[in-house]
């Protein structure tokens, strides 16, 4: 199972919105053929795996990160193939939350004569899955914040310059990270402060990240960055109906998708942001923002992970990466655990999740 852990990270940020899955068949205690989730509408792990192995694959086991799907959609069922395939063992990661396999994949299995084992390396293979499983349980894609500060948690210097706090590192980290997102979300305090760029900028990258403005009066220059470069990289817009009408046009005409949200004021309701994102298919949302849009992500509990880098410098001052959250004492502070600790260049990343209450 660890193999096939291993052979899913070959697929991650590639098969969006499919879940990145591994594949491995074993006959007579040897590894005959190994597979991974292809890009959207290709062959899944199991698949994949199938037809490396071959007539191999007959009396054979596999070892499959996720449930096999039960399903027609963009391919035929994989539970299916495995039946057709005539494999004798089955051994699953965790069951696939989703409505339409959801045990059904594990059932055609063991109808046809297939013995199943179920439940391996589960925490791991959720942590590798956490994309997916945020869509399935919560109706919402997965929010991850990034910020990077000194060592006094502080995001600028008082005069405003912020470039740059961490090194190079950091940043091919920050490129890696926004390759394998399906949205990078902004506000439009970053837009008029930073006038950034927000794509992938790793070398032979076929996908791009869609890049999500929330600009409730649609106040973007239009000669700014992610407005001159929409029509290179997707570019989606969200404002409030409090927005002037004649900017609508001119966004439009600039090659951006434009999303009104009704909310009869000129605060976005995020959770209705992000269930527009829902329902455009999306996955995992990387919060590239300032301390405003942050802070009001975390205030709504709508954070899921946080990548924190820390810079080996002391900036003092105001400019902290979190505004105030409306907690009082310490007994109210919002906890969260580290996951892992690991150095990037001269920094340090901390990627911690909040805990669950």
């Amino acid at each position: 199972m660890r193999k096939a852990i291993q052979c899913a990270e070959k697929a991650r940020g590639t098969c969006s919105p499919n879940p990145f899955v591994g594949a491995v068949i074993v006959k007579e205690g040897k590894i005959i053929s190994t597979g991974w989730t292809q890009h959207y509408g290709g062959d899944h792990a199991e698949i994949q795996a199938l037809k490396k192995a071959g007539n191999e694959a007959k009396g054979a086991e596999i070892y499959v990160s996720l449930e096999p799907c039960a399903h027609y959609g963009k391919t035929p069922p994989c539970a299916e193939a495995l039946v057709k395939a005539g494999v004798s063992t089955a051994y699953i990661g965790i069951l696939d939350p989703n409505p339409l396999v959801a045990g059904k994949g594990i059932k055609i299995l063991e109808n046809s004569g297939i013995k199943v084992e179920l439940g391996f390396m589960q925490q791991e293979i959720s942590r590798q899955l956490e994309y997916f499983l945020c869509r399935m349980t919560k109706q919402r894609p997965f929010v991850i914040w990034k910020t990077a500060m000194s060592l006094d948690g502080r995001v600028a210097a008082d005069d405003g310059s912020s470039r740059w706090i961490t090194g190079d590192a950091s940043r091919k980290l920050v490129h890696k990270l926004r390759s394998e997102v399906d949205v990078i979300l902004t506000g439009i305090g970053t837009i008029l402060k930073d006038d950034p760029l927000l794509n992938s900028r790793l070398p032979r990258r076929l996908r791009q990240p869609v890049r999500v403005v929330l600009d409730p009066l649609l106040d973007t220059p239009l000669d700014s960055q992610i407005v001159q470069t929409a029509r290179q990289y997707q570019t989606l817009f969200f404002c409030t109906d409090c927005a002037p009408k004649d900017s609508h046009a001119a966004i439009k005409d600039k090659g951006i998708e434009l999303v009104v949200i009704t909310c009869g004021d000129v605060i976005l309701d995020l959770r209705k942001v992000l269930t527009e994102l829902h329902n455009r298919g999306y996955y995992s949302v990387l919060l590239e923002c300032g301390s405003t849009l942050s802070t009001a992500f975390l205030k709504a509990g709508l954070v899921d992970k946080a990548y924190l880098f820390y810079a080996p410098k002391l900036l003092g001052g105001s400019r902290t990466a979190v505004n105030d959250l409306g907690i009082r004492s310490i007994e109210g502070a919002m906890d969260y655990h580290f996951e892992s600790f690991k150095r990037s260049g001269n920094d340090l990343l901390c990627i911690a999740y909040p805990k669950e209450i």
